[in-house]
């Protein structure tokens, strides 16, 4: 059976931890990104996490029925962390551009949060409020819902599907990282003209290109699409 969650305002009532500090959900949340940055999925475990608290590991549960809980309140603390700052101009092109770029470089800062959580729908706070404001830009051009929800859709697992497969390579070992990069001038670039031509033609732009993220080419197509959407309606 789930354990009780106890009220935000109980919890801040509680007295504080080892190391002087009041509990909060956010506190936890912060904690655990720390973690994960420095020890990788496999390192964030309740126990650690309450070690690194200076709480007894069962207090967490005070704030989170289990793990998956806690892995999406760090979702939505991702989605937080890019939507911070963020106001609208009034141009969707410009709004819906600059949200995707921010949501994909929240979750590259933490690359290792980013392949835990990016294929998660958490249902909080942050989530639902860029949600409503996403499909409110779209909205706002006079398309019909149908072609907004079918662009929405496309924007956003377009934008978590990169920051998940960017992120994966960040979250390998530099020197697994290295050696993948590599490959496009050690091994592409040298691929005969005879047996690959293709390959051959683009070898010098293959290896200009395919080491950085395709993320923002491929927003802008996406939004290409959307215009022509607009255009046409």
């Amino acid at each position: 059976m789930a354990k009780k969650v106890v009220p935000e305002t109980d919890r801040r009532r509680r007295r504080p931890t080892k190391q002087g500090v009041v509990l909060t959900e956010k506190l936890i949340v912060e904690t655990a990104l720390r973690m994960l940055h420095q020890h990788g999925r496999e390192g964030l475990t309740v126990r650690r996490l309450g070690m690194a608290l200076g709480a007894d590991p069962s207090t967490l549960y005070r704030y989170f029925r289990g793990t998956d809980d806690l892995t999406l309140a760090i979702a939505d603390e991702l989605i937080g962390r890019a939507m911070r700052g963020w106001r609208a101009t009034g141009d969707w092109r410009t709004d819906l551009r600059e949200l995707g770029l921010r949501i994909h470089t929240a979750y590259l800062n933490h690359p290792e949060a980013a392949v835990l959580t990016a294929n998660r729908v958490s249902g909080r706070a942050n989530e639902i409020t860029s949600d409503e404001m996403i499909l409110g830009i779209l909205r706002s051009t006079g398309l019909p819902d149908p072609d907004v929800v079918r662009i929405y859709q496309a924007f956003i697992d377009q934008t978590l599907a990169f920051a998940a497969l960017d992120a994966a390579s960040l979250a390998l070992p530099e020197a697994a990282r290295a050696a993948d990069e590599e490959v496009w001038r050690a091994t592409y670039a040298r691929l005969p003209r005879e047996t690959h031509p293709n390959i051959s033609a683009t070898a010098p732009l293959l290896i200009e290109r395919m080491n950085d993220s395709a993320y923002p080419t491929a927003l802008e197509m996406l939004l290409d699409s959307a215009a022509a959407t607009l255009k046409a309606a």
